[in-house]
């Protein structure tokens, strides 16, 4: 597999896992309510990829009273469900230990600070040059530049911190996004972590 798969796959697979991990949070609450050998109550298995989970289940009635013999190592007290920004957290996570998306991590903090100071000194050159020396057509151009630079940074601040911080992924919302939302996100929050 090559480094640009790697980042990629590293990329896409936590946001599937990590929207999963809430759920099997809120399950696991659930089944210790109703009991282990009436996981049926708790959990609502209806597709062909949850048979391997019914079947899992099914063994562990027949040959374990409904759960796992931990040995007294486990009192079966569950911790409170944390918050979605601990449970979906991918920096301490994933990032910081993997070496292809530390790296890729680093590579784009470099790009957003270098599409920054493009974007300021464009600004700076605009500002710092008399009106007569350049001509209009040289001054937009440094205007769109620092324009879009400066555009360019906030878009990848923000899915730096959307692929590599905390990317909450809402299945009932997904696909509902319009681009007055994705706009409010992009410069409402602060992505420098």
């Amino acid at each position: 597999m090559g480094c640009s798969q790697m980042v990629f796959s590293s990329r896409t697979k936590p946001i599937i896992i990590d929207s999963d991990l809430i759920i099997v949070h809120v399950q696991e609450q659930r089944l210790k309510e109703v009991g282990p050998t009436n996981w049926q109550k708790a959990f609502f298995l209806l597709t062909k990829s949850d048979a391997f989970i019914v079947g899992m289940r099914k063994w562990l009635n027949n040959y374990a009273g409904g759960q796992v013999d931990w040995k007294g190592k486990f009192t079966g007290d569950l911790p409170p469900i944390p918050p979605r920004e601990q449970v979906m957290e991918r920096y301490q996570s994933h990032v910081a230990n993997c070496r292809s998306c530390s790296s890729t991590y680093k590579g784009l903090q470099v790009l957003e600070i270098a599409l920054q100071v493009t974007s300021i000194l464009s600004a700076g050159i605009l500002v710092c040059t008399y009106p007569n020396l350049m001509s209009p057509a040289a001054r937009l151009a440094i205007v769109s530049m620092a324009f879009l630079c400066f555009l360019a940074s906030r878009y990848l601040g923000y899915f730096i911190y959307k692929s590599f911080h905390y990317h909450d992924y809402d299945h009932a919302s997904r696909g509902q996004r319009n681009l007055v939302t994705f706009l409010t996100e992009l410069f409402s929050h602060n992505h420098s972590i």
